[in-house]
């Protein structure tokens, strides 16, 4: 397959381009300072069973979210609805950062995942965003599509991962088996050793 050439790898119910698996990512967090938190018109993409988390967590994780932050939480609610009717977290005002995002040391970063770390929740963070550069979509047909994202000011970790010959499949090693199981993951492995092979 040559490197610009996109297939479909169809496993189980999962169709999932092989871009996950050809292509490099991993976060410099260095150069990006976390802006992914903070950059877009719309808030993370939730799941509904994520908006009962977020709710049962909040006293645990909102310690560390902003005053602006908790204001937009408690005005809000714990998601938001955004202009193409999905389910997002809320942001701090109608454009700007995640209300569940804070800085530090000149870096954005998250709540939750904050509170989860130092064992004060079990909820991580929106699978969306532990995912990110891979997108979730499913289809009326049933399938879950796993699609690459690329967005400008994540260009930094599509460098860092070239140079570091770190495929995005295995950047979202914990992730992707969190969120779809071992199986999934090892199909991508074994997709990846016949293009080597290959």
């Amino acid at each position: 397959m040559m490197r610009n050439e996109v297939q479909i790898i169809s496993y189980g119910d999962f169709l999932v381009s092989s871009e996950i698996v050809t292509e490099h990512f991993s976060c410099d967090l260095g150069k990006c300072h976390g802006v992914c938190c903070v950059e877009g018109n719309s808030g993370a993409p939730l799941k509904l069973s994520e908006c009962r988390l977020l709710e049962r967590d909040y006293p645990a994780y909102s310690v560390f979210m902003t005053s602006e932050g908790r204001d937009a939480a408690e005005r809000k609610g714990f998601f938001d609805v955004d202009t193409d009717g999905d389910i997002v977290t809320p942001l701090i005002g109608k454009e700007g950062p995640c209300a569940y995002s804070f800085m530090e040391n000149g870096s954005c970063f998250c709540a939750i995942e904050r509170a989860y770390c130092r064992g004060l929740c079990k909820f991580r963070k929106p699978v969306s965003c532990h995912l990110y550069p891979v997108r979730v979509r499913h289809l009326p047909s049933g399938f879950t599509q796993l699609e690459l994202n690329r967005w400008k000011i994540c260009e930094y970790a599509f460098e860092n991962g070239a140079a570091k010959k770190v495929p995005v499949y295995k950047f979202l090693r914990e992730p992707l088996i969190d969120a779809f199981g071992q199986d999934l993951y090892d199909a991508l492995d074994a997709f990846a050793l016949r293009l080597v092979s290959g």
